[in-house]
Order: structure tokens, then sequence, then C-alpha cells
């Protein structure tokens, strides 16, 4: 699906003030284009939050040249830095800085391609600024959060609700654009079902309206469905990337919530032999649970051996 087609990226805000963030978040952004001052930083959050739209609504508002590297996907050393020097070394043609938007900066090798990334932000300091997002600050070595504004997207309760309202504006008017009906309280149940992922929220609404369905209540019992089925379709084909992925939008769930919905669903997705295995690896990572310091890492490992070791119909 072309991206013209997409939701996320026909919706997404274009500037700051478009943006759904908490005010005080979102004040310290339009400051930045008030004041024609962009720093290099690290933004970190859950998926969905709008870190990368953020970024590139900075550089909109600011009329600056910019490059997206995704650091999953493109996280090679050599890669990057192929990339990072042409872009980085040439004047830009608007004048002012030229902005790398290096996203999943937390994917990257902390013991090679992070060091050699602080090596390209000090080379280009002068024409170039650097802006890295992540789910997972902590994985982002010292040395590169000592060279940047950290900024947190994480959202507080107190700020949810607020922010809950605003975007089921912002949905409603999307729905009645792309005339797709719907039941509000249907609507306010999903919202409230994932965000503050509102990247996930407008893809969820696209797929299951696809076909003219309205939104309605029913929508929730479906999406959960399909989740699953997409995740263990992901396990039979040992597809590790997709379902890491699947992981990295999921883990705002309660990692424990995760392995028990696996155990619902199981009996018509796994061989019946394979049955007593998945129940015992479910049961011990559910287990190393309460323990881990990283639960995407637990999650994925667990998923691994599930991957590895049990037949799927």
């Amino acid at each position: 699906m072309s991206n013209d087609f997409l939701w996320v990226e026909k919706y997404r805000p274009k500037t700051i003030s478009e943006t759904i963030l908490p005010k005080s978040l979102k004040n310290t952004f339009q400051k930045m284009v008030d004041t024609g001052e962009l720093q290099n930083m690290l933004f970190s959050g859950t998926a969905g939050l709008g870190k990368t739209t953020v970024a590139k609504a900075l550089c909109k508002s600011l009329d600056l040249d910019y490059i997206i590297i995704n650091g999953s996907e493109e996280g090679n050393i050599d890669t990057l830095r192929t990339k990072i020097k042409q872009f980085a070394s040439t004047v830009s043609l608007q004048g002012g800085y030229k902005v790398v938007i290096l996203d999943e900066a937390d994917y990257l090798n902390p013991q090679s391609t992070q060091p050699a990334l602080r090596g390209f932000i000090e080379e280009f300091s002068n024409n170039c600024r650097f802006i890295l997002t992540c789910n997972f600050k902590n994985r982002i070595i010292e040395p590169l959060h000592s060279r940047c504004g950290v900024y947190e997207f994480n959202t507080s309760k107190k700020d949810m609700v607020a922010l809950c309202g605003d975007f089921m504006t912002r949905v409603g008017e999307i729905l009645h654009k792309e005339e797709v009906l719907f039941d509000a309280p249907a609507l306010a149940d999903l919202i409230m079902k994932y965000a503050p992922d509102w990247r996930r929220v407008l893809g969820e609404l696209q797929r299951h309206s696809a076909g003219g369905v309205r939104i309605e209540a029913s929508i929730l019992h479906n999406v959960s469905d399909k989740n699953y089925d997409d995740l263990f379709s992901y396990l039979k084909t040992k597809d590790f990337k997709k379902m890491r992925q699947w992981v990295v939008n999921n883990i705002d769930t309660d990692a424990s919530a995760i392995f028990r919905a696996i155990y619902d669903r199981m009996g018509d997705a796994i061989s019946p032999q394979s049955i007593p295995q998945l129940v015992i690896i479910l049961a011990d990572y559910q287990y190393k649970n309460a323990f881990v310091a990283d639960h995407e890492l637990n999650v994925v490992a667990c998923l691994t051996e599930v991957m590895a070791n049990v037949q799927f119909n």
C-alpha cells in the first residue's frame, strides 16, 4: 500500500501545533520553532507516540533539509557511515543546519555503531544536527546522552484523559473525511485500549474500515483476534523480523497478558503434540517476567523459543 493511502502518513501532523502531546512538551518544541534554535536531541518513548512526527515537523517548520535513517533496518555501521557522510558533508541549499533523523537508534550496536555515531555528531557539528528516536533510552550509550537534549514522550495518567479527548476529536474528523460511519462509544473504547499509541489506533481503524464496515463495539474483539493471528503467522513462518516488530508494537501491553493471550488462543493454532511444550515455555518466561529488567527482550526470547520448538497447524 502506498504511503499516500496510509492514514498514518496521509494525516501525519505537519506542524508542532497539530501534534497531540502533553502541553509542557508541546510548548518546548514550539519554542524551538519560534526561536529557530535546534540542538542534538534524543526522543525516548514507546511506539506510536509521535517521536518521528515531531522530528519531521521541526525540520519542516524551520525549513531545514533532513534525512531519515532507520536504525533497525539500516543500522550496519558501513551503511550508516556512508549515508550520514554523503548527506552531512554538503552545505544545505536552504541555508542553516541539515538534520539527520535516526529512527530506532536503540537498535544500533552499542559496542561499535553507537560510538561511531558519536564521532559523526562531533565531526559534522558545524552544519548538522542529529535527532535520535528510541523506545528504550537505557539502550543508548552515555556519550550519546551527553551530546543530546533528552526528551521523554511517555504520557502520565494526568495527561492521558486530555490527550485521548484531543485524539478522539482528530480521529472523528478523519473518519468523516474518509466517509466511515462509527459509533462514538466504540471509537472511544478503541482509543483507550491503545492510547497513547496513536499510530496503532489509526492503523487499526483503517484496516477495519477498508471494506466499508461501520466502526462499532465488535471491533475490539476483532482487532485483538487479528493481532494474535498475525503473531502466530510470523511464528509459523519463522519470520523473526516481523515477530520482533510485533513485540515492539505490543510491549506496552503487560507482558504477562501477552503470555496469557497466547495460551488462551493456542488450541486452534498449535499442533496438539506441541501444546505441552508451549505451556512449559510460556510458564517459564511468565515466571522470569517478574524479575527481568528488559521485558521486551524476555518476550522476544520466549517467542524465539516457541518459533524453534513448537509445530503450528
